[in-house]
């Protein structure tokens, strides 16, 4: 049985979390803000914004030939030659455009910013260009669309911001030609450079004549775009305009669909994950999942897999809990109106938001680690991330709130927040604020009354107000961090929790106690073990116990090799892969050579594959760890037995993986390929402690 720390050391907790405070910028338009922090606060606070996909794309509503399945990729996807695409231009005539209405629509919703295409991949812009006739002043409607839009986001107080595609399907100096069309389209006399140039020029006019927010740049992964080409690209937007936002994929650095990579030389303000939600949100990186309404971002007519409101506006909860932004994206109709379907969901999330919105936009991530019966957001000035946004009333410069959403209401009629250290002064439903909801401490724990009857079916949101203005703290079940759960000669684990707490541990599986080792430092774990770790305050164990298991493991032994020399056999396929398959025996190679490295200096090109055999030579008995990173997908064996699986079509990411070998040669195999556009692989290896670093040469033989 544990013991509950008194009531005055639970007040003492409050006054905890030193906290960042950010002044947003003026609205001066010459004010610059002073730093990240000050240019990304409205970002921060916005949590839900609007993504539009609009283009030439929409007139055949994505069938082509029967085929219904196509998207804002129809050119692409259907095979449309080039002059048979630029037939829709003279058809582009969406005479039912209404931005007030859009910017309406987006601000009714809860919307805080929009995101529209200026360019997508199929080079067609919304705009008059000066840089090309491939554009809306040569159509029969021939009205300037984004300074209509942005001049209506500026009247219903909606954040105009701008998406423009890297790739460009129709420019003929943009390399590489889709496969298909690489022999009626021949790449000779195509000039990147030049396209890069066309590229900045066109960018330049959409930032100097429009001033979106934030710059959201696309189509980054194929094989022309480089990190040179994309920090170019991210210094022109800060060099036009120094306050405005600008997303990853300007450059190739973003470690899978998710984040940013761990080369150090990534750029972007924001993560870009799309159609997912990341299970625990990026800690400590501003991010945003864009996400459509059904199965495709541009108009298809035939795609009626609409998600339901309430999977919208919880997808919505989701991610503000998890610190993220929600793009919702709608693809209009080529005569210039939102589909029905879209409009009804708009509306819906609309009335929740004017009933519920203060719970989302200026809120920070939850800080409880699960909820059992939803999701948590948080308001509180103190809070990293987070400028002083002013509500009605307010109530921003008042007491700390726990928006706490209910998806599941329970049939205790009572919510439980496990380990609140601070003091809670009083709840009320938003949908019914005059009524307060009883609140009452059990130990570690906060219990909030419920009325029998939920107010929404979706989601209802009560507020618990905390004394002070202090951020909240909640007591936590520590952290068990280490390189890996397997050692072969000693492991360094750390146990963390929040300040004040104390973290106590025991090593034979029993539960730590006050009397146990306290850790204030790593843990040195020397023999297999179960690792218990709790958080304690003031002699009392404040939170639950997590417990590892590590695994003392012998190394695999060294083989002998009859013949030594520097390097891997090095050998290249044709394939058309989408992944590694398991016969690898079969495989005919088209050229072979010796590699000093696992990897390649230029890309080896489209549809090939790379296999790399021989020895690595470990320096000493240890536990080895890997990391491969590839674009598309790669395997790595070592002795025979799978150690990192990094395959499958993908952006440039990276696996780990784990190995015990004895000191000596083990025999090492390496299997990349490249379906198309980008190219990318490298192997490095890490001793337990140690930083990683590039598999050296003197490491590889054959």
């Amino acid at each position: 049985m544990r013991s509950s720390p008194a009531p005055g050391a639970l007040a003492a907790l409050v006054c905890l979390l030193a906290a960042c405070e950010s002044t947003p910028p003026g609205t001066d338009p010459a004010q610059v803000p002073a730093n990240q922090v000050e240019r990304m606060a409205w970002w921060r606070d916005a949590r839900f914004g609007m993504f539009i996909h609009w283009g030439l794309y929409a007139i055949p509503a994505g069938k082509w030939n029967n085929v219904t399945g196509h998207g804002e990729w129809i050119r692409d996807s259907a095979r449309i030659p080039v002059d048979v695409y630029e037939k829709f231009q003279p058809q582009w005539n969406p005479v039912n455009f209404d931005a007030d209405a859009w910017a309406k629509m987006a601000a009714d919703a809860g919307m805080k910013y929009l995101v529209i295409t200026s360019k997508h991949h199929d080079g067609f812009a919304l705009f008059d260009s000066k840089q090309t006739d491939w554009d809306v002043g040569n159509t029969p409607f021939g009205r300037d669309i984004l300074g209509e839009l942005s001049a209506a986001c500026a009247r219903h107080g909606v954040r105009f911001c701008t998406y423009h595609s890297i790739m460009d399907w129709h420019h003929p100096d943009y390399l590489p030609r889709r496969p298909w069309e690489a022999a009626t389209r021949p790449a000779a006399g195509a000039d990147f450079d030049r396209f890069e140039r066309y590229l900045h020029a066109q960018v330049t006019e959409v930032i100097e004549r429009y001033h979106p927010g934030v710059m959201w740049f696309d189509g980054e992964w194929e094989s022309t775009w480089s990190h040179e080409r994309g920090l170019r690209l991210y210094q022109l937007c800060r060099k036009l305009a120094p306050e405005m936002i600008v997303n990853n994929r300007v450059d190739v650095h973003r470690g899978g669909m998710g984040g940013f990579s761990n080369s150090g030389e990534a750029v972007g303000d924001f993560a870009t994950p799309e159609q997912e939600i990341p299970a625990t949100g990026l800690p400590g990186v501003d991010w945003e999942s864009c996400m459509t309404m059904n199965a495709h971002w541009g108009w298809n007519e035939a795609d009626q897999a609409w998600k339901s409101s309430k999977e919208l506006l919880r997808n919505l909860i989701d991610i503000a809990s998890k610190g993220g932004n929600y793009l919702l994206n709608i693809g209009p109709r080529a005569d210039g109106t939102f589909p029905p379907a879209a409009v009804e969901r708009l509306a819906e999330i609309g009335a929740w938001m004017k009933v519920n919105g203060e719970a989302i936009s200026g809120t920070t991530a939850s800080v409880f680690d699960t909820l059992p019966f939803g999701r948590c957001t948080v308001r509180n000035r103190r809070m990293p991330f987070l400028s002083q946004t002013t509500m009605p009333g307010d109530r921003s410069s008042g007491p700390t709130r726990l928006y706490l959403h209910v998806f599941d209401w329970p049939a205790t009629r009572e919510l439980v927040l496990p380990g609140l250290a601070n003091e809670a002064k009083h709840a009320f439903l938003l949908a019914n604020p005059s009524e307060p909801l009883a609140v009452r401490r059990v130990g570690t724990q906060v219990h909030v009354a419920l009325p029998e009857q939920a107010p929404d079916p979706i989601a209802s949101v009560v507020v618990l107000e905390l004394e002070g203005t202090e951020a909240p703290i909640v007591y936590k079940t520590p952290a068990i961090t280490a390189e890996t759960s397997e050692f072969v000669t000693g492991l360094e684990v750390l146990a963390t929790t929040n300040p004040p707490l104390e973290v106590r541990y025991t090593l034979d599986g029993s539960e730590p106690t006050a009397a146990s080792p306290q850790a204030t430092g790593p843990i040195a774990v020397r023999e297999s073990a179960v690792l218990k770790v709790a958080s304690f305050h003031q002699g009392a164990c404040v939170s639950g116990i997590a417990e590892r298991r590590f695994t003392k493991v012998d190394p695999l032994p060294a083989v002998k090799a009859l013949a030594q020399g520097p390097g891997l056999r090095f050998e290249q396929f044709a394939v058309d892969w989408k992944s590694i398959p398991e016969d690898r025996a079969t495989l005919q190679p088209t050229a072979t050579a010796l590699a000093s490295t696992v990897g390649f200096k230029a890309n080896p090109g489209e549809h090939v594959a790379l296999r790399f055999l021989g020895f690595l030579d470990a320096p000493e008995s240890e536990l080895y760890r890997f990391v491969l990173s590839s674009d598309d997908g790669s395997k790595l064996w070592i002795d025979g037995k799978l150690v990192v699986d990094n395959d499958g079509l993908h952006v440039p990411d990276e696996k780990q993986g784990a190995v015990a070998l004895g000191k000596g040669l083990h025999g090492i195999e390496v299997v990349w390929f490249n379906r198309t556009g980008g190219a990318e692989l490298s192997l490095r290896w890490a001793l337990p402690g140690k930083p990683f670093e590039n598999v050296p040469a003197a490491a590889l033989k054959h």
